[in-house]
């Protein structure tokens, strides 16, 4: 990225009036327009010539000779980086939105999600993207030991993500010919119990430290198989895996002016639905240090390194539980977006998200 160039409060004016203008009508901005709509108190030819700096410095273009001036992508940045404010109240009634529409309890995280995905796209007016959590960033909520059949035993691991790892084991010989049901049932009641109070809030890997003498003898016998089968599920959940992506919006955002060619449209339709992985490398790269007062990241368009999205603009947040991320928040749309609301709503979102998943 260039660096920024030195600007007088004048120029600051008129990018971000230039800005502005070109964001609420996809036309070039001319001078004119920028004095009777902005209220600078100058001439048409001082911002037309302040208009050549800021051209100058790459900020602005014009795409025609006679055209007024169009923001670059660096001008873009500099306007999000510098100049705009996320609209505060609008973060407020998405954080209001979410909350009144949604409720943790009694939601599966992949429902809360998707109805979380739509709202953030129905306010943000852009297609909205939100990650599903992996497994292996979830911690033991409960532990079950459920008798399928005589010396069959099914393993349920409830995460706090409400996602769920399971497995099937086969009891011992010497197990099984020693109990009938009924013992099998409060033996098996008595493990879960064990397990989920020793390994509540710790992944699933912690099994390999769990001190099995603090069980009574005869309940030490299950301890390898059962070790084994949590481990088991711990690597599997530690497997690279694709991580699934929520998208809301789409139709809308594609209805936008700059996608108005079928090639364009293809490429993005393409990349969301057959080539996900492209898209991890921008959502979940740490936040740029100019910005590390916020977990917000924007990604505007030749900053994209992917070649269909140089037309777009991207901002992601990430969203936790105890500081751990657990997936990301976003919403992509043209470069010419109202980065204030965008930013606002990304940030409301992950920030209601986090603390749902916190409780």
């Amino acid at each position: 990225m260039d660096a920024a160039p030195p600007l007088t409060s004048r120029h600051e004016q008129v990018l971000q009036a230039t800005v502005r203008h070109y964001i609420a009508t996809a036309e070039p901005v001319g001078s004119r327009a920028i004095v009777q709509e902005y209220n600078l108190k100058v001439s048409p030819a001082t911002v037309r010539n302040t208009m050549g700096r800021l051209e100058k410095y790459g900020l602005l273009y014009q795409p025609h000779t006679s055209a007024g001036r169009v923001p670059s992508d660096f001008g873009y940045r500099l306007y999000v980086d510098r100049l705009m404010q996320p609209a505060g109240s609008l973060g407020q009634k998405v954080d209001a939105l979410l909350s009144e529409e949604l409720g943790w309890a009694g939601w599966s995280l992949e429902a809360l999600l998707k109805e979380a995905t739509q709202i953030l796209a129905q306010v943000s007016g852009y297609l909205a993207l939100i990650t599903v959590p992996q497994a292996s960033a979830a911690l033991i909520r409960h532990i079950q030991l459920v008798q399928v059949e005589a010396g069959q035993v099914l393993l349920l691991v409830l995460l706090d993500s409400l996602t769920t790892q399971s497995v099937v084991l086969k009891l011992p010989t010497e197990i099984t010919s020693t109990l009938g049901d009924d013992a099998e049932r409060r033996e098996l009641d008595i493990l879960s119990n064990f397990l989920t109070q020793h390994l509540r809030g710790r992944p699933l890997a912690d099994v390999a430290g769990l001190d099995w003498s603090h069980l009574d003898l005869d309940f030490q016998r299950y301890g390898a198989m059962l070790e084994q089968a949590i481990l088991d599920l711990a690597q599997r959940s530690q497997a690279p895996s694709t991580t699934q992506l929520l998208m809301s919006g789409l139709a809308e955002v594609l209805r936008q002016p700059e996608f108005a060619e079928a090639q364009r449209i293809q490429s993005i339709v393409r990349l969301l639905e057959e080539e996900q992985s492209q898209l991890w490398p921008l959502f979940f790269a740490p936040p740029a240090p100019a910005s590390s007062s916020s977990n917000v990241r924007v990604w505007i368009g030749s900053e994209n390194p992917i070649e269909p999205m140089q037309g777009c603009a991207l901002v992601v947040s990430n969203y936790t539980k105890q500081d751990l991320s657990l997936g990301t928040v976003g919403v992509l749309g043209p470069t010419r977006m109202v980065y204030e609301n965008a930013v606002a709503v990304v940030q409301a979102t992950a920030d209601y998200l986090s603390n749902a998943l916190g409780q």
